[in-house]
């Protein structure tokens, strides 16, 4: 596959340089060498990850030869079962580990021959664009948390996909060019990584949430929230699904509540949604969160849905029809739509069959062909 040289169009080429191949002329509806780079393809609940393989496997059956360059991880057996080639790629950021990378990363490009470089994580990108040399791939970076520091670098892609519209906005303000800009929003429903649930059975009126345990996703705003609906709710039970780096002082926190009995810290779950399916109340209370995969799993599972009203979070919630919005850091109130959800039975079902409301749109095979189609607009334009 390709490298464009000489003239398009049906135009004789004319050969490449020493060392690349000829490029092919793509047309629409083309079959595409697609590489994805991450750090990884760990079973960890990174969504970064589950995006990427969701797209992975979406494009392998849709017809594409697509492989994806990480360390490893759990997921390498499923991308084999979608005929997904692996190359193993370290971009940990110490000198040895980069020296090598950069040798692997062009033995990478030669053998596979990439139309599409799609960069799910700073390293990834750099290396894409700083070791093209004369190769004639085109650069896709995927923004997914705008949030952080460096995805200021992300900006070097050809094209520059967000995950939200908010997310596009704010790269725009960060000296990203809106031409280069293209909004695909996430899609979990028929995620190739699901498996059949088995529901998890619950205490008294469960409320869950599904998180990693630092502070932006707002655990301790959560925390607080439920000492004040368990005084007014004494059956009422919190569900902690996640870890993180501030496990323990969270656990030290919930400790110091009176109703620290009825606070569960349930670890890591490969599939959180059984805990989701079981739930009386699902909430997420993030002060940060560009598009959460998780709003959409607990659509999916017919959740009451209360979330705080920033970032990409309102636009998975259809901006308030398909969950409750609060305001951030604001456990009072957080806790006054917990109570108003769990003791209110008609507002409750209300919200549970407005969650599973328009998530044909949800899919990852929507996904997956948008992203083709930014894929064809770079490469034909």
């Amino acid at each position: 596959m390709s490298v464009y040289a000489g003239k398009r169009d049906g135009a004789i080429l004319k050969p490449c340089e020493e060392g690349q191949r000829h490029r092919r002329t793509i047309r629409r509806g083309d079959p595409l060498n697609i590489l994805h780079i991450a750090n990884h393809v760990k079973q960890s609940g990174n969504g970064i990850v589950n995006v990427m393989v969701d797209l992975a496997c979406e494009q392998a059956i849709l017809g594409h030869r697509v492989a994806v360059a990480s360390q490893g991880g759990e997921y390498l057996e499923l991308l084999k079962q979608h005929h997904i080639d692996h190359y193993k790629l370290d971009q940990t950021r110490k000198p040895m580990q980069m020296l090598q990378a950069f040798f692997d990363f062009r033995s990478i490009v030669k053998r596979f021959q990439p139309d599409i470089i799609h960069a799910h994580m700073m390293t990834g990108a750099l290396l894409s664009r700083y070791l093209k040399g004369l190769s004639k791939y085109k650069i896709v970076t995927h923004v997914h948390n705008e949030f952080q520091k460096s995805a200021d670098y992300m900006k070097v892609g050809d094209t520059v996909i967000a995950v939200s519209h908010a997310v596009a906005q704010s790269m725009a303000k960060r000296g990203v060019h809106e031409e280069k800009l293209r909004v695909v929003l996430n899609g979990t429903i028929g995620s190739r990584r699901n498996t059949g649930i088995e529901e998890v059975q619950l205490k008294g009126r469960s409320i869950v949430t599904v998180a990693g345990l630092n502070e932006r996703k707002g655990i301790a705003d959560l925390i607080m929230a439920f000492s004040i609906v368990s005084e007014q709710c004494p059956d009422s039970e919190l569900y902690i699904v996640g870890d993180g780096p501030e496990r323990e002082r969270f656990k030290e926190m919930a400790s110091q509540s009176a109703h620290s009995h009825k606070i569960h810290f349930e670890g890591f779950q490969t599939d959180p949604r059984r805990y989701m399916c079981s739930c009386d109340v699902f909430v997420l209370a993030s002060h940060k969160d560009p598009f959460p995969l998780v709003l959409l799993e607990a659509r999916e599972s017919g959740c009451a849905i209360i979330a705080t009203e920033v970032d990409g979070i309102p636009e998975a919630l259809d901006f308030g029809r398909s969950g409750m919005l609060v305001p951030p850091k604001a456990p009072e109130k957080l806790a006054a739509a917990m109570l108003n959800m769990l003791c209110d039975q008609k507002l409750r079902q209300e919200y549970k069959h407005s969650a599973q409301q328009g998530l044909d749109f949800y899919k990852v095979e929507r996904v997956a062909k948008e992203t083709l189609r930014i894929y064809e607009e770079i490469l034909i334009s």
